[in-house]
């Protein structure tokens, strides 16, 4: 868009006359969340039109005026997991995730750094490693996603460009249940860093400068792991009804089994499955498999339980602290 103003301009042995300025500027692509992108030639030419002395319509340009706009170097870090990250002392590999967002207006190198001994948390956990997200599905893919080396394959982003980034840690065996550890993740602009304003000359896309920017080009978030203890216990019962309706365990008396898996400790155990073998000298009475109270199928089917033909077999999957389940057949005494 052509901006206009009215300013008066004299010359020697020219009477002052008006002129029309008017200031034309290249084309800019669309601008990204930190403004126009690094490198851009933003060019201005200014027009005098004027009337000579003999009435005709005249115009001068300007010199050409041109400025490269520069690199923005903004940088930000946040924790991408939803709370702290349930560990139990002496795992390995467990995992914390993060995302770095370049929020300047040219692609950056990125320079990260975890630490686990900055203090305020209960224990540190052993940094092992930082895994770059290779296929961008925001979980850790181990043998596929890419192992972080500083300086060596520093990841680049495009402006407004995020990646997901995992620490690896090791938690020590001395933790203790409820004990909460932290790691800290850094990334910094390669090109530099400091207070907002800084400015490092020739250094930014296209050859112009690069300038600090709000978040002085580096940012760092916390992630944390809390250990939660846990153990399971598998209690077995039994109550005989006898044939002549008595307790003995006698031929024909059907003897149910009465079986409870109980979580201990502050942390959720999963996958949780229970197998009892049919005892030998009976046999399994169909359709007495219950969970909770429920009857089950014996088939192989979509409920948790199945009769296999030599046991039954119960899937009971995710079990909270202080949780039970419990889980009956019957067989009869052959």
């Amino acid at each position: 868009m052509l901006n206009r103003r009215q300013s008066n301009r004299s010359s020697s042995g020219v009477a002052q006359f008006a002129l029309l300025a008017m200031t034309a500027a290249t084309p800019i692509s669309v601008a990204h969340a930190a403004g126009t992108p690094a490198g851009t030639d933003i060019t201005n030419t200014a027009t005098a039109t004027y009337s000579g002395p003999d009435g005709s319509e005249l115009s001068v340009d300007s010199n050409a005026v041109t400025l490269r706009v520069a690199e923005l170097l903004d940088v930000s870090v946040s924790s991408a997991d939803s709370g702290d990250v349930g560990v139990m002392p002496g795992a390995v590999n467990q995992v914390l995730k993060f995302v770095v967002t370049n929020g300047g207006n040219g692609p950056e190198a990125m320079v990260l750094t975890a630490d686990a001994n900055a203090g305020g948390d209960e224990f540190n956990p052993v940094v092992t490693s930082m895994i770059l997200d290779t296929n961008g599905n925001g979980a850790y893919d181990a043998g596929v996603d890419t192992l972080y080396s500083v300086g060596a394959n520093d990841p680049i982003l495009q402006p407004d460009a995020s990646l997901t980034v995992f620490v690896l840690s090791t938690i020590p065996t001395e933790a203790s249940d409820t004990q909460r550890g932290q790691v800290n993740l850094l990334a910094a602009s390669k090109t530099g860093s400091g207070a907002p304003g800084t400015s490092f000359a020739g250094q930014g896309e296209g050859g112009g400068d690069a300038v600090v920017g709000a978040t002085g080009a580096d940012s760092d978030d916390d992630g944390i792991y809390r250990v939660s203890t846990t153990n399971v216990t598998l209690t077995k019962a039994a109550s005989v009804a006898g044939p002549f309706g008595g307790t003995e365990a006698a031929p024909g008396a059907v003897i149910t089994y009465t079986l409870t898996a109980t979580v201990g400790g502050t942390g959720t155990v999963t996958n949780v499955a229970v197998a009892d073998p049919i005892p030998a000298g009976t046999t399994y009475r169909a359709g007495t498999l219950t969970l909770e109270g429920v009857v089950l199928t014996d088939a192989a089917d979509t409920d948790a339980g199945r009769f296999t033909g030599s046991g039954v077999a119960i899937e009971l999957g995710s079990i909270g602290p202080g949780t039970s389940r419990t889980i009956t057949f019957q067989v009869e005494i052959d």
